[in-house]
């Protein structure tokens, strides 16, 4: 899946995602796009060096998706107790999407919780 076909499906997945570069003041930080929903990232990557995906993840699948796929790795800067990354360019479609579906599921559901209440 190329950056633009994923940048798409990102904003595809419901209401209220956003997209925005946030870390333009920060060196090397200028090209990251993040997706947010209910106002917490779900899913970001360099624009110029398209080759991890950060996604949020059930801690309980981290380590079984890591050791059944080659594509998934530790994430960008974030912990990888909560995240994960994946190769666009080694995943599968299906499990990109799945993945990046999940993500956006975790956090709409941890925060939409929050903003009702």
């Amino acid at each position: 899946m190329n950056i633009e076909e994923y940048r798409e499906f990102c904003l595809s997945l419901g209401d209220g995602i956003e997209e925005k570069f946030p870390f333009t003041k920060f060196k090397n930080g200028e090209g990251v796009l993040v997706f947010y929903v209910c106002g917490h990232m779900f899913s970001y990557f360099d624009c110029d060096d398209f080759k991890v995906i950060s996604l949020k993840c059930q801690p309980e699948r981290v380590i079984e998706l890591r050791e059944q796929y080659s594509c998934v790795s530790d994430p960008f800067n974030e912990s990888n107790k909560h995240w994960i990354g994946i190769d666009p360019n080694e995943a599968p479609d299906g499990l990109l999407k799945e993945l990046t579906r999940n993500s956006y599921e975790i956090v709409k559901a941890k925060y939409s919780k929050t903003k009702r209440k």
